[in-house]
């Protein structure tokens, strides 16, 4: 008599195995609920890879698939196939919405979980020359880069960092976000005062992991409490736009999720919360993929279970790369925080113009989203307004002009792995990295292929293969 399998086939991809890192084929699997990669090395032997907690926000991620948007200039020929090929290739399915300019690999603090594994013990610093000519490959290959983040290492402490600043504003990037740990901007008031000469268009990228000592120890290796009040201190004097950026291990700072979230909106300078779960890169202990994975739809229904403020309609999907990314937006106002994202018409972000990682840096979206909640519309309008919206909240003022200022996002980033890696969705990634020869590299390839001697260790014996 023949038996059912206990899980539902729900497609087919290819990966790679999380030892030796060749490619394999893997089937997408829904059991319980959940859903798996199940994968097999000829060499290593089986794998299976818990992906999502949610099915149905799985599948719901198939709905929000835009029409891939290409660089103006591809860096690499088709040779080997994907992930090989990185640089981008004509195969890639997406633009950049986010580049990173690593600027150095010296760093003030030894974090445990650093994927680029940076420390003070790291020697490299990038000249100008070399920076500029990373700078110009992102400009070539963009056009108006939406977004550029100069990382490190720690970018702060360069000794060229203000001439790095310099060259980034002079070049057509819509949006100029710093990475940093906050040491320095907690330590240096003048150095918080000149980085707002930088504003608007300017960001501050914010490590912010956890209030506790212990998470901070685990994932830093040091206790950051004061150095992240001050540095929220200074940032918030001088209104420097701000992401707490918060790396998230699974049963270490998860339950802090909604406590940051309410942080960040009490802070001025702040404009949203980025989490990101834990990548399987660089310096991070060796765990179960099956069970021991923090996934996206764990850290989205936790934002719902614990925020006090979005609801399951409010995070949703970031077209651009679904797979990895999901976005809610709310609006500040006078103490006030209204969710946003499930009063809009999903089809806006769809058809808006640009294929982007944070919808307000596409001005299509970005217009109709304010237009749609302005206060200056017509009585024979059909929209509904932020006045309509308010009339029920009569202790929230009704602002005259809605800016940057009032926006806060909660940004859910995802990285691909050796565990989860999925050539279907890397395809799709739009947050890369400028490689110091020009190339422009997805993030989850180059921290497993492209990374420091990576490329000549790990890959060309696989590329060998092919």
């Amino acid at each position: 008599m023949p038996t059912n399998r206990p899980y539902l086939f729900y497609e087919l991809t290819n990966s790679i195995c999380s030892t030796c890192l060749r490619k394999v084929e893997a089937k997408v699997v829904i059991e319980d609920n959940r859903v798996y990669l199940m994968k097999r090395c000829l060499t290593h032997g089986p794998e299976k890879v818990l992906i999502s907690t949610d099915a149905e926000y799985y599948k719901r991620c198939r709905e929000f698939i835009k029409p891939s948007e290409m660089p103006l200039h591809w860096n690499t020929p088709i040779k080997y196939g994907c992930p090989y090929d990185c640089g981008l290739c004509p195969d890639h399915e997406q633009h950049s919405c986010l580049t990173l300019i690593e600027v150095t690999d010296v760093c003030n603090l030894q974090c445990p979980i650093c994927y680029a594994e940076s420390s003070p013990k790291r020697e490299t610093w990038r000249t100008m020359e070399q920076i500029e000519a990373m700078l110009d490959a992102v400009v070539r290959n963009e056009g108006e880069p939406d977004v550029v983040q100069i990382s490190g290492g720690e970018p702060t402490i360069h000794p060229q960092f203000w001439d790095i600043l310099d060259a980034a504003k002079a070049r057509p990037i819509k949006h100029v976000m710093i990475n940093t740990n906050g040491i320095r901007i907690a330590q240096d008031r003048e150095f918080a005062r000149r980085l707002a000469e930088y504003m608007p268009n300017f960001e501050i990228y914010l490590q912010f992991d956890s209030f506790e000592k212990e998470a901070l120890m685990e994932l830093r290796g040091a206790d950051l409490r004061d150095i992240r009040r001050k540095a929220i201190e200074h940032l918030n004097e001088f209104n420097i736009s701000t992401t707490l950026v918060v790396t998230l291990k699974k049963g270490l700072n998860d339950s802090e999720i909604g406590r940051i979230i309410q942080y960040g909106l009490e802070q001025r300078a702040v404009r949203g919360v980025t989490f990101q779960p834990i990548q399987a890169a660089g310096r991070v202990e060796e765990y179960d993929p099956s069970t021991d994975r923090l996934t996206l739809s764990e850290v989205r229904q936790s934002i719902i279970d614990q925020s006090g403020v979005f609801e399951a309609e409010d995070m949703i999907p970031v077209p651009c790369h679904p797979d990895a990314l999901a976005m809610g937006y709310a609006l500040k106002l006078g103490g006030q925080v209204i969710p946003l994202t499930g009063m809009i018409d999903p089809e806006i972000l769809l058809e808006g113009g640009r294929n982007t990682i944070v919808f307000e840096q596409d001005s299509a979206v970005r217009d109709r989203i304010f237009e749609l909640f302005s206060t200056a519309h017509s009585p024979e309008s059909s929209s509904l307004s932020l006045k309509n919206l308010l009339c029920c909240l009569p202790m929230a003022a009704v602002p005259e002009h809605i800016g940057y200022d009032n926006v806060f996002r909660v940004l859910i980033m995802q990285f691909l792995d050796s565990y989860n890696f999925d050539v279907r969705s890397v395809k799709k990634s739009c947050v890369h990295i400028a490689h110091p020869d020009g190339r422009i590299i997805p993030f989850d390839t180059y921290n497993l292929f492209y990374r420091g001697d990576l490329e000549k260790t790990v890959l060309e014996p696989l590329r060998q293969e092919v």
